[in-house]
């Protein structure tokens, strides 16, 4: 595991809508050159840039046409090698976005693949052994190329499920995940991830990393096995090489897969979906972290604790505010509440992930029309406020070139609003990632320990020789915490002797 991650806060680049040089009115890679300082100073030190290679974009990148090519409306492969190196001249790590389990249609080895005559290709993917023969339990394609066979789909129309093998052969058709085929599959993939990481990449987000290996058993054995193949790769040639999981099963994503960090994703009735999203699963919003709501932290703790005992010492859960797929935060908490979650969410261990916007509250905007497979995400992906200027600072190009529509509203965020603002969330978001950076105690691999999670009580927790106490509330709480050895260093909010006062998070250190 690369000793980096320690102090590491990642920030999640979505590029068509973060920052647009040439004025086309879609993000490119100069643009998150230009803005590097506000990330640094904002405290985060490390990049998650979402998909940046060729595609023709049905979903959004995510349908990978060239591997090894920079997508052109973003710029070059030099203009990346720029952004590695400028980065790292700033402190600044960079994971790229790894999309393993299918490739676009248009890609050059899904082409061969769908030829008749056999060829280099044709093992690449599933496919069956006849035109109408379909593919039990798993979506599949037919009529659309020249080979007499079916193709199967990893997620969207676009996107051929490239082949790692099968579990356990049934058909005839199928490949077991220690055949050639299979393997070399595998082969392709830690090529393409050489191909960066020489460019001076220092890892990646790995897109469905628990998709590769077909009818997996439940303990996803195959694709753990492959991942381990993998990281053995990068082990030995690319030692600080970092791994996240799009996976939210750390026993299975860090102790059987090897990845060094898996997110906390906001899947249904998990323990992280209870914090903010408790709408999403209940007909009733009762997140931990909404002030008028009966959240329990127990709900949380009850998911992420088991989690956390399991892969202690061995890789970092990582939570996020949000991220490309999530519905906004400040959709349903107001900015007092999101300065609670986040202090909340940037004191926990493991490493955290800070999505673009969410520092100043950028609002999910519903019932978008959906823009390259985004449909009801799209609300989430729109352009970066900056400022006052056109376009929200994002673009210099006519309104109607835009990737998306900017926030027109008249109580619109922005950066340049929130910048000098001791009252603002982007003012609390800089004070909170500082101070995680100057306690030890705060970071990845610090002690985590409950202190008192009763529901009408404060929340508390130790952190090293620090200990926390949140209440997310709309009413005073009390607390029976003993701090009278430690010393205050940071509060949001305040106490009034034993009672902890509404909406507040405070820090103290011991004496």
């Amino acid at each position: 595991m690369p000793k980096w991650l320690k102090d590491t806060v990642f920030y999640e680049i979505y590029p068509q809508t973060f920052y647009d040089t040439n004025a086309d009115g879609i993000g490119d890679i100069r643009g998150i050159i230009k803005k590097l300082d506000y990330i640094k100073e904002l405290g985060c030190n490390a990049l998650w840039i979402n998909p940046c290679f060729d595609s023709p974009f049905k979903d959004a990148g995510y349908d990978v046409r060239d591997y090894k090519k920079i997508a052109s409306r973003y710029g070059t492969n030099d203009d990346m090698k720029e952004l590695f190196d400028t980065a790292h001249s700033k402190g600044i790590r960079v994971l790229l976005d790894l999309v393993p389990g299918h490739t676009s249609e248009e890609h050059i080895w899904f082409k061969e693949s769908g030829k008749a005559t056999k060829n280099e290709y044709s093992g690449r993917y599933i496919w069956t052994d006849f035109w109408i023969k379909g593919i039990a339990n798993h979506p599949y394609i037919g009529g659309e190329t020249e080979r007499n066979g079916t193709y199967m789909l990893n997620f969207f129309k676009c996107q051929p499920a490239l082949n790692y093998g099968w579990k356990e052969k049934k058909e005839s058709w199928q490949t077991g995940m220690y055949e050639e085929d299979a393997l070399a599959t595998r082969e392709a993939i830690k090529d393409v991830m050489r191909f960066w990481l020489d460019m001076g990449c220092d890892g990646f987000r790995v897109d469905m990393a628990d998709s590769l290996v077909k009818d997996d058993d439940e303990d996803k054995s195959g694709t753990c096995e492959v991942w381990r193949d993998i990281r053995a790769m990068l082990d030995d040639e690319y030692p600080e090489a970092a791994m996240v999981s799009e996976w939210s099963n750390p026993r299975l994503a860090i102790n059987s897969a090897g990845f060094d960090m898996d997110f906390y994703l906001d899947h249904m009735y998990n323990g992280y979906n209870t914090l903010m999203r408790d709408y999403e699963s209940n007909e009733v919003d009762n997140s931990y972290f909404k002030s008028d709501a009966d959240g329990d932290i127990n709900r949380f703790l009850e998911d992420y604790l088991t989690k956390y005992s399991q892969t202690k010492n061995q890789g970092y859960i990582s939570f996020m505010t949000c991220n490309h797929d999530t519905i906004r935060p400040s959709f349903n908490l107001n900015v007092d509440e999101l300065k609670v979650a986040y202090a909340f969410l940037f004191t926990m261990p493991g490493v955290p992930f800070l999505y673009y916007g969410d520092e100043i509250g950028m609002k999910y905007i519903p019932d978008m029309p959906s823009k390259e497979g985004g449909y009801t995400r799209t609300g989430s992906r729109t352009p970066m406020q900056w400022n006052n200027d056109i376009n929200d600072g994002f673009s210099m190009a006519d309104k109607e070139l835009l990737y998306l529509p900017v926030d027109e509203s008249e109580a619109f965020v922005s950066v340049e609003k929130q910048m000098n603002n001791e009252n603002s969330l982007l003012y609390t978001v800089k004070n909170i990632l500082a101070l995680r950076h100057r306690y030890e105690d705060l970071q990845a691999d610090g002690s985590f320990e409950v202190i008192c999670s009763k529901k009408d009580e404060a929340f508390s927790y130790k952190r090293g020789n620090l200990i926390i106490l949140i209440n997310p509330k709309n009413k005073a709480v009390s607390t029976d915490v003993d701090i009278s050895g430690y010393e205050k260093i940071y509060e949001i909010g305040g106490m009034d002797g034993k009672l902890v006062k509404p909406q507040s998070f405070i820090i103290f250190e011991e004496r």
